[in-house]
């Protein structure tokens, strides 16, 4: 009933208030949040399936975003939040690198003992990756370990090493580990925003995402903070920047979800316009590809013509004309007149042996009459 009454306060407030701007940053209605976060509370606190997820940390609050159009490319936006999702003793896993002449067990001790020392209160399991190649290899290892942590780390030495090893599990639960520079003079800093915030899975299959912004243990002021912190970001670090967002909700585990800002048809109008330009620059370069292969394929039947063209020439030169071989008969002249060249000596055997051939055949004659 609480949510119900909520919903048509927000549909009758659409009318009466402007929540966004021209420009691509969207201005969210502050107090439209807060009605939101109010709402939500009561019907967690009056809704008795609630009560044994409130002694675990309570219910997740998240935002769910719906865009105009799905997006071209898959992207990553990291949210900090000023109050932070996780405690001191939240279930967090960090993969290092394995340091040279040490056993994964020294490893795991190194670090940890480089994390209290800069400054890190956060309970942190270390797995190192020898470790993770060798104890984590079976499915089953590997299930559980996802299942174990809500949050992982991975040293960025060996973040491209990862994928083939944690298995596709992790990205499909959006459990991917976010990359940490263990190097960096500001660690503390660094890892306190990726513990305490929380990060935005933009995917480019569908026109839906959610992210995690609080949880029903905060105060309402809290929650308000964190969701209004959270929109800024996303609105400004999103890839197709506001224009492409159509409504957003604000909900729980349990909860129907209550939209805290809702798009008009000004921003369809954008979308269209960036529809067209996209087309426009896409028929541009199709034509411009076109061209090039026009000219590219002028260019090669030019050149293979030439190349015809030279390979007879070089043929015709590389005949060798006609030179005689033998001098004609009547060649040798003197005194007396034209001499007749003399004859080959093959000419005088051949004659011999036919000379031969014939007495031989006579010879057989007469000895057959005899």
């Amino acid at each position: 009933m609480l949510l119900r009454k909520y919903a048509c306060a927000f549909m009758l407030s659409r009318y009466t208030c402007n929540m966004e701007s021209p420009r691509d940053k969207i201005d969210f209605d502050r107090s439209q949040v807060k009605k939101a976060v109010h709402a939500l509370l009561a019907y967690i606190k009056s809704s008795s399936s609630s009560l044994k997820l409130l002694e675990n940390d309570g219910q997740a609050i998240s935002l769910l975003l719906t865009l105009w159009t799905i997006p071209k490319k898959e992207q990553n936006i990291r949210i900090p939040l000023p109050h932070g999702l996780r405690t001191e003793s939240g279930d967090v896993c960090l993969f290092t690198r394995d340091e040279p002449k040490m056993t994964s067990e020294q490893t795991v001790r190194f670090y940890k003992k480089l994390l209290k020392v800069r400054g890190i209160q956060n309970a942190i399991e270390v797995i190192p990756f020898n470790m993770l190649k060798t104890e984590y290899k079976p499915f089953e290892a590997k299930r559980k370990l996802l299942g174990n942590f809500d949050l992982f780390l991975s040293d960025a030495r060996i973040r491209r090493r990862l994928p083939s090893h944690i298995g596709k599990h992790f990205y499909e639960r959006k459990k991917v580990p976010l990359s940490v520079d263990l190097e960096s003079k500001h660690l503390a800093r660094d890892m306190e925003r990726l513990i305490h915030g929380t990060t935005l899975t933009v995917s480019n299959k569908g026109s839906c995402c959610m992210v995690r912004v609080a949880h029903s243990s905060m105060t309402a002021d809290e929650m308000v903070e964190n969701v209004m912190t959270a929109l800024s970001t996303i609105s400004a670090k999103l890839a197709t920047s506001g224009k492409n967002i159509k409504i957003i909700h604000l909900k729980s585990q349990t909860s129907v979800a209550l939209p805290i800002y809702t798009s008009d048809l000004s921003h369809l109008a954008l979308v269209e316009e960036a529809r067209k330009e996209a087309r426009l620059t896409k028929g541009a370069q199709k034509r411009k590809r076109e061209n090039k292969n026009t000219e590219v394929s002028k260019l090669i039947t030019k050149e293979t013509e030439e190349e015809k063209d030279g390979e007879e020439e070089e043929i015709s030169q590389l005949v060798p004309f006609e030179t005689p071989t033998k001098k004609p008969k009547w060649e040798i002249i003197s005194k007396k007149g034209l001499k007749k060249a003399p004859k080959p000596a093959a000419g005088k055997v051949l004659k011999k042996i036919i000379k031969d051939t014939k007495l031989t055949k006579k010879i057989q004659r007469s000895q057959h009459v005899i």
